[in-house]
């Protein structure tokens, strides 16, 4: 058996499965057709009906129709010895299934089994015709997304419930053009990001500014990856390369307008704290005042009220000495020591932030992207 690929017209990842048109040739022997001459004799199409034909049919094929413009495309030829020659012009659809983990740098193993569908291997027996030359074709094929690396053929037996059967298996390895998707989805998102960084250099006052940046990157990324979707399975349990990819630029230009959002809050809180000590002095005046007022009003009512403060003074100055000794297991001092920590963190200069984000951004984006390419490429 030998088979010529005349076309792969699509291989659909949503479908899992290629189509392609192929030329299936068949040859086997029947003694009771020798006759005497040199010649062959083609026979007409219509004719295959009167002779023994062998029950092939295509394993995992989805649908499949045979050509018959003008005329059904069947080849019969006979030859003295009673070899026959069987050729038919097949476009079928077969189910490949791929893994997608790797996409758009992936690699992906197709198959085209052949098989008898009644006769058992005491009946017939497929066999290539030269090995791995019978199928030809390939070197001249040119696909949308893919390159084919290799093919190979190999003879194998079907085992089921009702018997072993001949089976014939056509092997083909594909590749995915990748510059496709680089000038598609890659280039695009790093611009994206990169324009994210932009924010950084625009001073803090502008509100505007920094807000529409970051949120129209954050849009415009949003729209890249769901464009980059469209074209893969919608119900899809695989976590693709471009997934990741396109999750790490969009973390980066969310982390982007964080940034601004931390920097913003920090020199808020700094200004408010400026202004707390002014607003004290000017309410620690005012009480001064009112007190020196109150105590000329009630002189004689405060001699009693001194003896009364002397006596609370002290129990309040034991109560103190205990706690002094119970203070490090008090919640209190507990407390404190939070505040402490968290104090450490504390940014002293807000405007610092970007001056450090400028730094850390790219060359976090930069090492990420080496591992990401260095993992998706070579393991």
């Amino acid at each position: 058996m030998s088979l010529d690929i005349a076309s792969i017209d699509t291989i659909s990842e949503i479908n899992m499965d290629y189509t392609a048109t192929i030329f299936l040739r068949q040859r086997w022997t029947d003694e009771r057709l020798c006759f005497d001459g040199n010649k062959s004799l083609s026979l007409d199409g219509r004719l295959v009906e009167m002779l023994w034909v062998p029950d092939t049919f295509i394993v995992d094929s989805k649908k499949s129709f045979l050509h018959d413009i003008t005329v059904e495309n069947r080849l019969i030829r006979i030859y003295p010895n009673g070899t026959i020659l069987y050729a038919l012009r097949i476009t079928t659809t077969v189910a490949c299934s791929m893994d997608l983990t790797k996409y758009p740098m992936d690699k992906q193993t197709c198959t085209l089994q052949l098989e008898s569908w009644g006769y058992n291997i005491n009946d017939v027996m497929f066999y290539w015709t030269r090995g791995n030359d019978s199928v030809r074709g390939l070197d001249t094929l040119r696909l949308a997304q893919y390159t084919v690396e290799d093919h190979f053929t190999s003879v194998s037996e079907a085992v089921y419930e009702t018997g072993r059967y001949p089976k014939l298996v056509f092997h083909f390895e594909l590749k995915r053009n990748i510059l496709y998707f680089i000038l598609e989805t890659y280039v695009p998102s790093i611009l994206l990001v990169v324009l994210s960084w932009v924010s950084f250099w625009i001073s803090q006052s502008s509100v505007p500014a920094r807000i529409c940046i970051g949120v129209t990157t954050v849009l415009t990324m949003t729209t890249l990856m769901m464009g980059a979707r469209t074209s893969l399975p919608s119900a899809n349990c695989f976590i693709k390369a471009i997934d990741v990819y396109l999750g790490i630029c969009f973390s980066f230009i969310f982390g982007a307008l964080l940034e601004y959002a931390v920097a913003h809050f920090c020199t808020l809180h700094q200004l408010s704290s400026k202004e707390l000590p002014k607003d004290e002095d000017e309410e620690e005046e005012g009480n001064v005042v009112l007190a020196a007022a109150a105590n000329s009003c009630s002189a004689p009512d405060n001699r009693n009220k001194i003896e009364l403060n002397k006596s609370s003074k002290t129990s309040i100055d034991r109560k103190r000495e205990r706690s002094k000794h119970n203070g490090c297991s008090s919640p209190m001092s507990v407390m404190k020591r939070l505040f402490c920590i968290f104090d450490c963190f504390r940014v002293k200069n807000p405007y610092h932030i970007d001056n450090y984000a400028r730094f850390s951004f790219p060359l976090s984006f930069i090492i990420i992207n080496v591992f990401y390419w260095v993992y998706y490429l070579y393991f």
